[in-house]
């Protein structure tokens, strides 16, 4: 039986994944892209990592974290990007972002006391750091001032009745992919794939989603949510953390690869 000797400077794929708190499936998807190759495959078939692939996987990370996309990543790994533009862009959305998590804790915090002091409560108060129109700049960086304007338009026009519903909605498909990955359900089933027509119906119709007509949006924009979702903590919590958000996406790329072909 051939066995692997492991030079002190490797790591195995399971060393990397205790270590970075990422998962197999993600490093595999890395290396299926071209992002992060492993630095050998040992005859038992595992993967390694030297230390050259170890400081990209932190590079990779570390930007995943600021915010970027895959494709992003890739081009600014590959030298194609500017990447010192790209890192100040992102510091500049989790300050905005920092910022507004601290109106929302003083908020909330302002409650309990003035609940525990018997004072009354201003909703003025109450509300900061709830305004939908925080993530402004962040949406018109990504996708342009044009789909912002109207998207900001299509839910002012709304109803409140409509606007709870939506926000419903968007909470339960939100719930239901929590469920199914936290079942093991396989990305590519039915269940997932439902889901993923839930999550791409869901675009179809809202003004500044990039649109292909009744076709729904490109798949472009949409395997760019994929990668978001899993790159964006804050949207990662929306699936139960990362390993739900990983599941989102590979159900995504599964429901692309046959919606577009």
């Amino acid at each position: 039986m051939a066995h692997d000797t492991t030079p002190a400077s490797e790591r195995s794929i399971n060393d990397v994944v205790g270590i970075t708190g990422t998962t197999s499936r993600t490093l595999r998807h890395y290396n299926d892209i071209g992002l992060l190759s492993p630095s050998r495959v040992g005859a038992n078939g595992y993967r390694y990592y030297d230390a050259d692939a170890l400081a990209r996987l932190q590079r990779i990370l570390l930007l995943r974290e600021l915010g970027l996309g895959l494709a992003a990543i890739a081009e600014i790994l590959a030298g194609h990007g500017d990447d010192l533009k790209a890192l100040s862009d992102h510091v500049r959305l989790l300050q905005s972002e920092k910022r507004r998590i601290d109106r929302l804790i003083a908020s909330v915090t302002s409650t309990i006391l003035k609940i525990e002091a018997g004072e009354p409560l201003m909703a003025e108060e109450m509300f900061d750091g709830f305004d939908h129109t925080a993530h402004k700049g962040e949406v018109e960086q990504r996708w342009g001032t044009g789909s912002y304007a109207a998207s900001d338009t299509w839910w002012k026009a709304m109803s409140a009745a409509d606007r709870a519903a939506f926000v419903a909605a968007q909470k339960q498909l939100a719930a239901d992919w929590t469920a199914a990955a936290q079942r093991g359900d396989d990305p590519e089933g039915s269940e997932a794939q439902g889901l993923a027509r839930r999550q791409f119906d869901g675009l179809v119709g809202i003004p500044g989603t990039p649109s292909e007509g009744k076709a729904g949006p490109p798949r472009e924009y949409y395997l760019g949510l994929a990668d978001m979702y899993v790159a964006d903590p804050r949207f990662a919590r929306n699936y139960g953390g990362q390993a739900g958000a990983e599941f989102v996406r590979a159900a995504m790329v599964a429901f692309a690869a046959k919606h577009w072909g």
